[in-house]
């Protein structure tokens, strides 16, 4: 319990330093790789579960060559497609808007920095010194985040678009 209390205690030290911005930084980093971690689970376990009741049921159908046996085919491969690349928009939003987030906790830090300044009268090292850390940990913060899920939002659209191909060339007419 000690260890936990003491991680409990230098995260909150920690997103205090911050400011407010490295809060909401924190939220959407847990969202993110909340995410990421089911994107993995969908890869490892489901997708192919998905696979291969699309083709069970391209198999069962009986008229494969008419309009409307091929409308059939494109929802299938359509509903393995959007289930393939569910949340992956997601993602990339949340990657795209953790450094924006990190330089509005930039800009808000040097605001403290400022006003800490106009109050005391003084470029008091000591007094700025929160300040500054408000200003470069939520940049940090929210660097770290997106560099770490880029590579995530590349892997999964590749995936998906793997995935659909090989879909497509396996639902295939039979005549």
């Amino acid at each position: 319990m000690g260890f936990l209390r003491n991680a409990y205690e230098a995260i909150q030290a920690f997103v205090v330093a911050g400011g407010p911005v490295l809060l909401t930084i924190m939220i959407l980093t847990f969202i993110l790789w909340g995410l990421i971690l089911e994107r993995a689970l969908y890869w490892t376990t489901a997708h192919p579960m998905v696979v291969s009741r699309a083709k069970r049921a391209w198999k069962a159908r009986g008229d494969q060559t008419s309009w409307w046996g091929q409308a059939y085919r494109d929802r299938l491969i359509s509903e393995a497609k959007q289930e393939s690349e569910r949340f992956n928009d997601v993602i990339k939003t949340l990657v795209a808007v953790t450094p924006l987030l990190g330089l509005l906790g930039t800009v808000t830090g040097m605001v403290y920095v400022f006003d800490i300044m106009a109050v005391t009268g003084s470029s008091n090292a000591r007094l700025m010194a929160e300040g500054i850390s408000r200003a470069t940990l939520p940049t940090m913060a929210g660097l770290f985040t997106s560099v770490s899920g880029v590579m995530f939002t590349y892997w999964y659209d590749r995936f998906a678009q793997k995935a659909t191909a090989k879909l497509s060339d396996e639902l295939k007419i039979a005549g």
